[in-house]
């Protein structure tokens, strides 16, 4: 057999071996985190674990609902603020920027997914929760979920952008060629045309930067306030849930797991195992709703 089709089954092999590898390792970072939380979902049940609103480890009380509803309303909040200016980057990158302006501007981003996460925090800190505090409600300590949510929007620019922005770039010329053939404007053809062509490329990078945003802990731990209470609005207006003080599924684990042992350990374990299915939930959501879309298609 000529050496170049032996390299090539070797290549497809190796290729073949490395996704194997990532889903064993998936699997079984899985299954560990399971088997420690074991004890815990045995002992306390899966139902007061998901739904008690109480954490209180001394006294035997392991509810996470309260840091559920902080770990949703963080990202949702990121996702609100971090989307639509990343996409709105990716499009003036792929579509409106000159050549020198995006030698610049691609740089700046890119390089906000090398900060550290605490320098985030410190900035988050010294910047934005001073700046949240001069809102004039009654209980605004200015940490809270609206400065985490601002710190985790810039988080996750970056990842968005960069998939965005290579979908958009993927869309296949004829679609631009057509559109302006057609008598349709520049911004016609981009809000018409690229980005509905573009819209499976754009989830993806939603679900990664949802990924990101759910999985972040030091910067949040730093501006979120970290109290253990189920956000709620500080008066009559429902945005304002947003200055409410809050503990993320992340953080609980980054605080505690230092002294935790027995059954708040295992606990601990199973905050990890919810992590892991809202990961799940969120990436078979988004892959139903794009083969919903391409059906209809």
């Amino acid at each position: 057999m000529p050496l170049r089709y032996l390299t090539d089954r070797a290549v497809r092999y190796l290729l073949l071996v490395s996704a194997l590898l990532s889903v064993f390792i998936v699997i079984m970072i899985g299954l560990f985190t399971l088997r420690e939380a074991l004890p815990a979902l045995q002992k306390i049940g899966i139902g007061p674990l998901l739904t008690g609103l109480v954490w209180r480890p001394g006294q035997g009380s392991f509810g996470m609902a309260a840091m559920i509803a902080g770990s949703i309303l963080v990202t949702l909040g990121a996702l609100t603020l971090g989307v639509p200016l990343a996409v709105g980057c990716a499009v003036f990158l792929a579509e409106v920027a000159p050549a020198p302006v995006r030698a610049a501007v691609r740089p700046a981003i890119e390089l906000l997914a090398g900060i550290p996460s605490v320098v985030y925090g410190l900035f988050g800190m010294v910047v934005l929760v001073p700046l949240v505090r001069r809102i004039p409600i009654a209980g605004n300590t200015g940490y809270g979920l609206l400065s985490a949510s601002i710190v985790l929007a810039v988080m996750i620019l970056p990842t968005v952008t960069n998939i965005a922005e290579d979908a958009i770039r993927a869309v296949p010329c004829e679609y631009r060629e057509g559109s302006l053939a057609l008598g349709a404007t520049r911004w016609q053809t981009i809000v018409g045309v690229i980005l509905p062509a573009a819209r499976s490329g754009l989830l993806a990078g939603v679900i990664l930067g949802i990924g990101r945003a759910l999985g972040e802990t030091m910067a949040m731990i730093m501006v979120i306030g970290n109290s253990i209470i189920v956000p709620r609005a500080l008066n009559s207006n429902p945005l304002t849930i947003f200055l409410s003080q809050a503990r993320t599924l992340t953080g609980n684990i980054a605080v505690e797991i230092n002294y935790a042992s027995g059954v708040h350990q295992s606990a601990l374990f199973a905050t990890g195992v919810v992590l892991f299915l809202l990961i799940i939930l969120v990436n078979s959501s988004a892959r139903a709703l794009i083969q919903a879309r391409g059906r209809k298609a």
